[in-house]
């Protein structure tokens, strides 16, 4: 048989999928073709892997499965072949507040690790991905950085705001505006305060979520959606459009079509994402008021390319943002909002007004991110999009923190507050676990001043670095969220208001400073200088760590979740279980 190049635009020879379609040698691979209805032709195109991590765990990604087929028709148009596979998973959502929780980070990295090992072993060109959940977003763009081959990114749209029926027998601050999935979390704390009846909180949990796609605020999807853009791998505005929108099939068609050019002009994923790529993505999590998770996620995408890219340096460019994207859980807005005042590219635009965009980043359009730019007309509308130089505040809505208490660092989500409550000193109340602050909290069994401290939750200790909605929820819904602090070696859910502090490194299970505190030390936080510290003299701080006996066995002893307690390294890193990119002997794509 011949092999077929002479019916593709595209030099086989020099594509990874020669491996299975060219050649004498290849007939049994291509009777597996032919056995699922492929032509001649579409055997000898380029392959294009379409993963989707479609599910019906949630409705973050239940679309996601419509979306592909769109992508599918892109791929064909542009003279490829698509091959679509999906992947696992966890939504936090449903995870949030058990055992469940432990499974959600771990599920970024098996994410990437399995869209890797799908594409090496079917020998795909290129990829379009597809995710719609918190871990998914990051999971999905590490896995195109890591094999470097030419990708685009989709995110599978957000859900629609809810509303409380007219009439319903609800407290005034749910009636009349638009709920999410926080609301909920926010009204436990308040049916547990006494303060919400069942049957209005019965009300609330059947409108609240009213569609498929992803929570509606800026919290942890929306905002790495948002990074999708900025960094370059999805197109201008794709991630914007509400999962039920059918212009979100556009999207994805378009999106289809970018990859088979991406293909044709040889650009990867490590040409898009860079040093200034990801510094242009970590301005958009600090102009959006973004979830602290991208602290954690920048860091693993550019461990994936061979970048120095942590903690550290995300917050610095967090620090020199201004804050001017007014959305929940800060703000008043969702993403349908942000979306329809311009969306990303609106946003971009005002930074790239202000000097802080790197405007010749390469984009999966073929084109930089200043080409790409000059074609957004319009302005701002000034109440979901502020002018940037009149922002909401001086700096971003997410701060670093480092100090005694975390010399590895933190972080901490400003948007919504501003003066003095960006200060906090009191007494440590000390929890082991989330479970036993989130019953304290639960029987109001702290006290306004104290800063509650969860340890043993970090990447090793948790393991699993779960998130503490549950907990920051009802501390809001019981109308406590200001009057208090949290501070964490785990994770908060995009969603938290109040002065929540995560991320705090080393973790405790390491032997770090939070893991030496004991009820009534006084803690001292200052997101405007960005320190966190605990008031002890280092000599005290050196003999509580050589008393230090080491965090008790959970019970996670083998499987999955005990892997990557094993592997995991250092939250400022990114909380990644592999060496990354720069040990790599070898380019997937080159193979």
């Amino acid at each position: 048989m011949a092999d077929g190049n002479a019916t593709s635009k595209f030099d086989k020879s020099k594509l990874v999928s020669r491996h299975v379609t060219e050649g004498p040698a290849r007939a049994p691979h291509r009777s597996y073709f032919y056995a699922m209805g492929l032509t001649e032709e579409e055997i000898h195109r380029p392959f294009v892997g379409v993963a989707t991590c479609w599910n019906e765990a949630a409705p973050c990604n239940i679309a996601l499965n419509r979306q592909a087929q769109a992508v599918k028709l892109g791929v064909k148009e542009g003279k490829g072949t698509p091959r679509e596979f999906t992947t696992i998973t966890v939504t936090d959502g449903i995870a949030m507040g058990h055992e469940g929780m432990r499974s959600s980070l771990a599920s970024r990295d098996a994410i990437a690790d399995t869209v890797e090992l799908t594409m090496r072993g079917h020998a795909y060109d290129a990829v379009v991905g597809l995710a719609g959940c918190d871990k998914s977003l990051p999971g999905m763009m590490m896995a195109m950085v890591r094999l470097n081959v030419p990708s685009v990114f989709v995110y599978g749209g957000s859900i629609l705001p809810g509303r409380a029926p007219k009439g319903a027998d609800v407290p005034d601050e749910f009636a009349d505006r638009d709920l999410t999935v926080q609301d909920m979390f926010e009204a436990v704390g308040k049916h547990q305060s006494g303060n919400l009846s069942d049957a209005a909180l019965e009300v609330l949990e059947r409108v609240a979520c009213p569609s498929a796609g992803a929570c509606g605020g800026q919290f942890t999807a929306n905002t790495m959606a948002c990074v999708s853009e900025a960094i370059g791998l999805a197109l201008p505005n794709s991630s914007g459009a509400p999962a039920p929108y059918e212009s979100r099939d556009q999207y994805c068609e378009a999106s289809g079509r970018a990859v088979m050019n991406l293909i044709a002009s040889g650009v990867r994923a490590r040409d898009v994402v860079t040093r200034e790529s990801l510094e242009n993505a970590a301005r958009v999590v600090a102009c959006t008021g973004g979830s602290t998770n991208a602290g954690l996620h920048l860091p693993a995408i550019a461990h994936e390319a061979v970048i120095k890219f942590d903690l550290e340096d995300v917050c610095a460019s967090f620090k020199s943002t201004p804050y001017f994207v007014d959305l929940k859980p800060g703000g008043k807005y969702v993403a349908k909002d942000l979306y329809e005042a311009g969306g990303v590219p609106m946003v971009m635009k005002q930074l790239m007004k202000a000097g802080l965009l790197h405007g010749d980043c390469m984009t999966s359009t073929g084109k930089t991110v200043a080409e790409n730019l000059a074609e957004v007309s319009g302005d701002v509308d000034g109440a979901v999009i502020y002018p940037i130089d009149t922002p909401i505040s001086a700096t971003g809505g997410v701060v670093g923190l480092k100090g005694n208490l975390a010399p590895e660092g933190a972080i901490v989500k400003v948007a919504g507050l501003e003066g003095e409550q960006m200060k906090f000193r009191g007494p440590a109340r000390v929890f082991e676990c989330e479970e036993d602050a989130f019953e304290a909290v639960k029987a109001r069994a702290y006290k306004e001043g104290e800063v509650l401290v969860i340890r043993n939750e970090g990447p090793k200790g948790g393991p699993g670095m779960r998130e503490m909605l549950a907990t920051t929820a009802a501390i809001s819904g019981q109308g406590m969220g200001k009057k208090v602090a949290l501070i964490t070696d785990g994770r908060f859910s995009g969603a938290p208001r109040g002065f929540c502090i995560g991320h705090v490194g080393p973790e405790a299970a390491v032997g770090g400073p939070i893991g030496l505190l004991k009820d009534g030390d006084v803690i001292e936080i200052d997101a405007v200088e960005g320190t966190i510290s605990v008031d002890l003299p280092d000599a005290e701080l050196a003999e509580r760590r050589a008393q230090w006996t080491g965090p008790k066995p959970t019970i996670y002893g083998a499987g999955a979740v005990w892997k990557y307690a094993q592997l995991a390294g250092p939250a400022k890193d990114g909380a990644v279980p592999h060496p990354g990119g720069g040990e790599e002997g070898h380019c997937y794509a080159d193979l």
